[in-house]
């Protein structure tokens, strides 16, 4: 039995899971809702600070601007891949204009970006947006290594 520490999409409390048991649906033993959304999590600086900091299982981060059209674009298919993946990994959305420490640490110089993550590391990278079979495609190449 292997128990994987993954965040609460709701309150943002750790809970330990077996990883056998992540997609039955687990509950948060804080707020008692269900720990995956199969939506985007929004999170700011700290926000994500906490999430790098804790989550076990791979995080796709999404760094992305209101004024940014290719953004706009790409979010039904981030949030498509939030549905469909979750919880072989974790989505987060990061509002530049609104998490610009984070935007600094990762040298944001354009987006959308999107980042992987596996325990609070960067593995992956890509800078502008993807049609899903794409996103897909770099995603799951990303997931394997």
């Amino acid at each position: 039995m292997s128990i994987i520490q993954t965040l609460c999409s709701h309150c943002l409390t750790a809970n330990r899971v077996d990883e056998h048991r992540l997609s039955d649906n687990p509950k948060c033993g804080k707020c008692h809702k269900a720990i995956f959304s199969g939506q985007p999590i929004t999170a700011n600086d700290s926000q994500l600070a906490h999430w790098l900091g804790k989550e076990q299982l791979p995080m796709v981060v999404d760094f992305w601007a209101d004024w940014c059209g290719p953004c706009k674009t790409f979010a039904p298919s981030y949030v498509r891949a939030a549905n469909e993946l979750e919880p072989i990994a974790r989505f987060i959305k990061v509002n530049t204009e609104q998490a610009p420490q984070a935007s600094a640490q990762f040298s944001i110089r354009s987006i959308p970006t999107l980042m992987l993550f596996r325990n609070g590391v960067s593995v992956a990278q890509q800078a502008g947006a993807l049609p899903y079979p794409q996103f897909l495609q770099w995603l799951h190449g990303a997931l394997e290594h």
